[in-house]
C-alpha cells in the first residue's frame, strides 16, 4: 500500500503534491462535482463516450488551473487577491479642504 506524507512539519501548512492550503479544497472540491456532474450525465443517458471525454477534458482543464493558481499566487495569494479587489482603489473626499481642519462643534454637544 502507498504512504503519502501530507504535512511537512508542525506549524506548516497541509500539502499534498505542491498544492498548498486552499488549492487542496478547490482541487478536491472540483473533483467531487465534476465526478458528480459525470454521474448525472450517464444517468441521463448521454453516450458513455462523451461522458468520459468531457470527464478527462474538464479534469485536465482543473487540473492543470490549480497547480497553475498555485504557482502562480502562492500559499495565501488567492486571499490576498480577493481582499485586493474588495478595497476602494480612491478615497473620494468631497468635503471642502478648510472644513477638514475646523472642529464640529455641534456633535461634541449632542
Amino acid at each position: 500500500m502507498a504512504e503519502y506524507s501530507i504535512n511537512k512539519g508542525i506549524g506548516h501548512s497541509a500539502e499534498f503534491k505542491g498544492l498548498k492550503s486552499q488549492y487542496l479544497f478547490i482541487f478536491a472540491g472540483g473533483l467531487l462535482g465534476l465526478f458528480i456532474l459525470f454521474v448525472i450525465m450517464y444517468m441521463i443517458g448521454i453516450d458513455q463516450t462523451m461522458c468520459l471525454l468531457f470527464g478527462v477534458a474538464s479534469a485536465s482543464v482543473l487540473i492543470w488551473g490549480t497547480f497553475h493558481l498555485n504557482e502562480k499566487y502562492g500559499e495565501h495569494g488567492l486571499l490576498k487577491l480577493q481582499a485586493s479587489l474588495s478595497h476602494p482603489r480612491f478615497i473620494i473626499n468631497r468635503k471642502r479642504i478648510p472644513s477638514l481642519f475646523t472642529r464640529n462643534i455641534k456633535r461634541r454637544e449632542q
